[in-house]
């Protein structure tokens, strides 16, 4: 698509913005209630589409994605009028006979760039929130979940006028088309690479942005945690769409004196969850592209590997491994691994993992087992991340009573729920000041009495 051609649709959803047609609440909530009938009448579509993507299970599908779109636009739809609500607040008295209040204002026409590992969920939920605080929309999928990203552009242009909410699809080169115009608001999913490039980008019309992006996010499993109870959950958060999940559990960071018992449960649950043979479990998914399943490959060491390894290159899946007698000098442990390799890490003291977690980048989520309150309030105040869990992982994105997001290298900003709506909204400080009286010491010319006044007023 050229810039001029994607130039003619902002302006057209600018203009739209511009009649105060998204402003009226009553207007939004149709527009979602057309989103959720969407989904529930072409869900066997989006299903389809996740299997030939990343052969998601039919379950997997509705559970991580369809599922949790529709509990968006449930919550929504049940807060969106307090949301959009103007709030009172306190007036001082130096402003006597006025009303404060805050209200909330949409920015206007919006960008949403999604990712490929949830193409369904990472694109309609941002899409919800925009949505309810009153914007204009284009969205932009990942060129590498073509099927996904081919239905939505098919279905949000059959449900919804194009100067409302529009599909762009394509690649780089789209991507980059779409970054040199001006939005009112940006929002990415995806790797801190291509994050760098859309804040620069936004500079250059000093946009607004969320960044959703990654890290290796560590998960502690201490002296007094329930092992057989931390390798199940474990187990699932991992390898949960075969590990391209950007909140998994990235490596785990054990008790040195628990690390064989551990080891022991993880491997006896990979066999429970998966079978013996993972690779044939119609229910296991696989690799996004080929790029992908090498780059995997080839953190895949297999003098360190304990469990698993196997894989198909021919179905482009790699069975669910664990890796031991790991350092944080290993290839593996320099980059986010996105895929179905678990390497295990030691400890001596808590003091020392909390210390070496803080030493590297900010992780996105960080989990810990255990059943000591002091440790769980230690690592929970010592360590910066974006969010995470005790005693379970990734569920924590699951929720839209919580705002998800990262901080430092893993992101700014967050949303679901009223965190999604503040996202996508601008919230005015507005002063109404009342016309029946008009007290004359903050004019010229200033007296002493006046500088008395004032300080009484002050303090």
């Amino acid at each position: 698509m050229e810039n001029t051609e994607m130039k003619k649709i902002i302006d057209r959803q600018r203009a739209f913005f511009h009649t105060g047609t998204t402003l009226d609440v009553s207007f939004r909530i149709a527009a979602l209630k057309r989103l959720q009938h969407m989904i529930r009448r072409h869900e066997k579509e989006i299903e389809a589409a996740l299997l030939l993507d990343l052969k998601k299970s039919s379950f997997e599908s509705y559970m991580c994605e369809t599922g949790l779109v529709l509990d968006e636009i449930h919550y929504m739809l049940r807060h969106i009028r307090s949301f959009a609500k103007e709030q009172d607040v306190r007036t001082p008295l130096a402003q006597f006979c006025s009303r404060s209040y805050r209200k909330p204002s949409p920015y206007g026409v919006t960008l949403i760039i999604s990712p490929w590992n949830y193409p369904i969920l990472l694109t309609l939920d941002p899409l919800i929130d925009a949505i309810a605080a009153g914007n204009t929309v284009i969205l932009k999928p990942s060129a590498y979940s073509p099927a996904c990203s081919d239905l939505l552009a098919k279905l949000i242009h059959r449900y919804f006028p194009a100067k409302y909410l529009t599909v762009i699809t394509g690649g780089r080169s789209e991507n980059t088309a779409l970054l040199e115009q001006h939005f009112d608001y940006i929002f990415f999913t995806g790797s801190k690479t291509v994050g760098r490039e859309v804040m620069r980008q936004a500079s250059s019309h000093l946009t607004p942005v969320t960044l959703e992006l990654g890290g290796k996010s560590p998960c502690l499993v201490d002296e007094s945690a329930d092992l057989a109870l931390a390798a199940r959950r474990i187990v699932f958060g991992k390898f949960l769409n075969c590990g391209q999940t950007c909140v998994a559990p990235d490596y785990i960071y054990c008790d040195e004196k628990r690390k064989e018992a551990l080891i022991c449960e993880l491997k006896r649950q990979i066999t429970k969850q998966f079978g013996s043979e993972p690779l044939k479990n119609p229910s296991y998914g696989k690799i996004i592209n080929q790029k992908h399943f090498e780059r995997i490959r080839r953190l895949l060491n297999p003098e360190k590997v304990i469990f698993g390894g196997n894989v198909n290159p021919d179905t482009l899946q790699i069975a669910p491994t664990l890796l031991d007698h790991v350092t944080f000098e290993d290839a593996i442990m320099q980059e986010e691994i996105f895929g179905p390799l678990l390497p295990v890490i030691t400890y001596c003291t808590l003091d020392e993992a909390i210390a070496r977690i803080n030493s590297m980048e900010c992780p996105l989520a960080l989990y810990l087992f255990s059943k000591k309150k002091e440790n769980i309030e230690k690592v929970t105040a010592k360590c910066q991340f974006g969010g995470g869990c005790v005693n379970d992982t990734i569920i924590h994105l699951a929720t839209p009573y919580m705002g998800f997001g990262g901080c430092g290298e893993s992101g700014m900003g967050s949303y679901h729920g009223k965190d999604g709506f503040e996202t996508f909204s601008h919230t005015k400080s507005i002063v109404d000041k009342k016309t029946w009286i008009d007290l004359p010491v903050r004019y010229q010319p200033y007296r002493p009495v006046k500088k008395w006044l004032l300080k009484k007023v002050l303090g």
